[in-house]
C-alpha cells in the first residue's frame, strides 16, 4: 500500500502542470540527456571494439602471431628450423616468407609496394587469402611461377586485370663494371584479392617464395618464419618455448611488438572516448538533481501536508527517489535499446547518410577498412547501463534527503 501511494505521488510530480511545467521540461531534458548519453556510449564503444577486432583480425590473418628472424642477415637453411618449430607444443603452423620493398611499374605508372614471398601451399592455407580472391586465372594459375597476387585497390590504381603484365624493380641492384644496374623482373597478375583492409589491398604484392628469393637476391635464405598459435592473445608460453629451442642466433617477435604503437593507440583512444562520453550521462544526472531540488522547493506545502497526515520521512525520501529514478531508468533503457538497434544496422545507416548527404563518411584511405564495423560487448553494455543507473540513483539522494528534512511548520508558515 505504501509503495503504491509513493509511486502515485511520484508519477503526479513527473506529469506537467501549470505551476511546475518548467520543472517537467527540465526532467524531460534530463531524460533525453541520459538516453543520448547511454546510446552514444554504446555505439562509440561498439565501433571502437569493431575497429580493434577487424584490424587485429586482418593483420593476424596476413601475418604470423610470432616471427623468427636471424640476428644477422637472412635465415639460411631454414627448413630444419621450420621442422623444429612445428614440433613445439602450441605451434599450429610455421611458414617461411620473404618480404621487401619494390617499385611497381605498369603502363608508365609507378608506385612503391611491399612484396611478400610465400609458397603456393601457404598462400592457399591462409583463410583470409583463400576466401578473398575476387578474380583469378583458371586451372590453378592464380598463384605460382610468374603469376602473382595483388590487391583490389592496386589493380584499380594501375588499371590492371588478371593476365596483365607488370614490372617490379628491387631496391638492391646488380653490380657491374659500369655501375649498379637496377634488378627488375616482369610478372603476370594471376589473381586479385580483397581482404577488406585498404593498406593491404593497395600496397601488398604476394609472389611465390622461390621467385621472391631470386628477385631479392637472397639465395636459399628467407626473411623470417611466421608462426601461428591457437590463441593470438595468449602466446607467452609458446614464445618462451621457441626462444628456449632456438637459443642464440635468432630473435623472436610477436605481432604486438611490430604493431605496438598502433594497438596501444586504439586502446588509449577507446579509454578516452569512454571517459569523455560518460560526461554526457553525468551532466544529465546533474539535471536530475537541479530539477528535483526545484521540485522540492515548489512542493514544500505538499510535503508539509503529507507529513501532517502521517507520512514518514522515509516515505518522503522514497517519493522523490522514485521521481528521479524513473527518469534514470526509462532514459537508460531507451538509450540502451537505441544504441543496440543502431549498432545492429550501423552499416546500412552509414550508407543511407552518405546517399542523403552525397559525402563519403567512411574513407578507406583514412580508416583502413572498407566497411564500418561494430561489435557489441555484452559485458561492456551491462557496465554502461549499470553506471547510468547508479549515477541516476545517486543524483536523487540529496534532493530526497532535503525533502525529508523539510520542517512542516516552517513550510506551512511560509505559504
Amino acid at each position: 500500500m505504501s509503495f503504491a501511494f509513493e509511486s502515485m505521488v511520484a508519477g503526479r510530480y513527473l506529469r506537467s502542470r501549470r505551476r511546475e511545467g518548467f520543472i517537467s521540461v527540465i526532467a524531460g531534458f534530463s531524460f533525453l540527456g541520459i538516453l543520448l548519453g547511454v546510446a552514444t556510449l554504446i555505439i562509440v564503444m561498439s565501433v571502437m571494439n569493431g575497429f580493434r577486432e577487424e584490424l587485429v583480425g586482418r593483420i593476424l590473418g596476413l601475418n604470423g602471431h610470432l616471427n623468427v628472424y636471424a640476428q644477422t642477415g637472412p635465415l639460411s637453411s631454414y627448413e630444419p628450423v621450420v621442422q623444429r618449430l612445428k614440433k613445439i607444443p602450441g605451434v599450429t603452423s610455421a611458414a617461411a616468407s620473404v618480404e621487401g620493398q619494390a617499385l611497381l611499374t605498369a603502363d608508365g605508372v609507378a608506385s612503391g609496394v611491399i612484396a611478400r614471398g610465400i609458397t603456393p601451399e601457404d598462400f592457399a592455407q591462409k583463410p583470409i587469402m583463400s576466401t578473398s580472391i575476387i578474380e583469378s586465372l583458371p586451372q590453378g594459375q592464380g598463384f605460382g611461377g610468374e603469376h602473382i597476387a595483388i590487391g583490389k585497390n592496386m589493380a584499380e590504381h594501375f588499371q590492371l586485370n588478371v593476365g596483365s603484365k607488370i614490372i617490379l624493380i628491387a631496391p638492391k641492384g646488380k653490380a657491374t663494371p659500369f655501375g649498379t644496374i637496377p634488378r627488375s623482373r616482369s610478372f603476370i597478375v594471376g589473381s586479385i584479392f580483397d581482404v577488406g583492409m585498404y593498406e593491404y589491398n593497395n600496397n601488398f604484392v604476394f609472389m611465390p617464395l622461390d621467385m621472391a628469393q631470386v628477385f631479392f637476391d637472397m639465395g636459399t635464405g628467407v626473411s623470417a618464419i611466421e608462426i601461428m598459435t591457437p590463441n593470438a592473445a595468449d602466446f607467452g608460453a609458446v614464445k618462451t618455448a621457441i626462444k628456449t629451442e632456438l637459443k642464440d642466433g635468432y630473435s623472436v617477435t610477436d605481432w604486438r611488438d611490430t604493431n605496438s604503437s598502433f594497438y596501444n593507440a586504439l586502446q588509449v583512444e577507446s579509454n578516452v572516448m569512454f571517459l569523455i562520453l560518460t560526461l554526457i550521462i553525468i551532466v544529465a544526472a546533474f539535471n536530475i538533481i537541479s530539477s528535483l531540488i526545484m521540485l522540492v522547493k515548489d512542493k514544500g506545502q505538499d510535503i508539509a501536508i503529507l507529513r501532517t497526515m502521517g507520512a514518514t520521512r522515509g516515505m518522503i525520501v522514497r517519493i522523490f527517489f522514485y521521481t528521479g529514478a524513473t527518469i534514470g531508468i526509462v532514459g537508460t533503457v531507451a538509450g540502451a535499446l537505441l544504441g543496440v538497434v543502431f549498432c545492429r544496422n550501423i552499416e546500412s545507416i552509414r550508407r543511407w547518410l552518405e546517399g542523403l548527404t552525397h559525402t563519403n563518411l567512411f574513407s578507406e584511405e583514412i580508416y583502413f577498412l572498407t566497411r564500418l564495423p561494430a561489435k557489441m560487448d555484452a559485458g561492456e553494455v551491462l557496465l554502461i547501463v549499470l553506471m547510468s543507473l547508479a549515477l541516476s540513483f545517486a543524483a536523487t539522494i540529496y534532493p530526497a534527503w532535503r525533502a525529508a528534512r523539510l520542517d512542516p511548520v516552517e513550510a506551512l508558515r511560509r505559504e
